[in-house]
């Protein structure tokens, strides 16, 4: 099973949207295996966002993202890096598919209710950033047998 991270963002909380996004992934298959909510420190923002440090957007995005509380999530599924960046949608709103979180709950890039890891290096960086291996579950549920082969 592949692990990713997704967080929902402090528009995505304040607009009352965090059931929503997880119920899309939920209903994709995938299985929360992490999650808790807090109020993102500057310093530990720029540590989530370090790849972006020295881009033109970079302190509107620290302060956009330490604005208010956010959701970290642990998914885990087959490809579920690749199912929860096609159940997010485009970063671009304008650009997403129709269904998707970001297509239907979202306009602006710089508002768009979701990050999700883009690739394995870097979900497991982001995992071990925002969790320890005591805070993540393993479990089998019920449904399992109907959604894996």
């Amino acid at each position: 099973m592949e692990r990713t991270f997704i967080m929902v963002k402090p528009d995505g909380v304040q607009r009352g949207l965090i059931g929503v996004i997880i119920t899309k992934l939920e209903r994709r298959g995938l299985r929360l295996v992490g999650m808790k909510m807090l109020h993102l420190s500057e310093d530990f923002a720029k540590k989530h966002y370090a790849v972006h440090v020295g881009k033109p957007f970079f302190a509107g995005l620290i302060d956009y993202i330490t604005m208010g509380p956010v959701v970290a999530m642990v998914w885990e599924g087959t490809h579920a890096i690749e199912v929860a960046r096609r159940t997010m949608g485009a970063t671009n709103p304008a650009n997403a598919d129709p269904g998707t979180i970001r297509a239907d709950y979202a306009l602006e890039i710089g508002r768009n209710l979701v990050h999700g890891s883009d690739g394995p290096k870097t979900a497991a960086t982001e995992i071990a950033l925002w969790f320890s291996e005591d805070e993540l579950m393993t479990y089998d549920r019920s449904i399992d047998r109907w959604i894996y082969e």
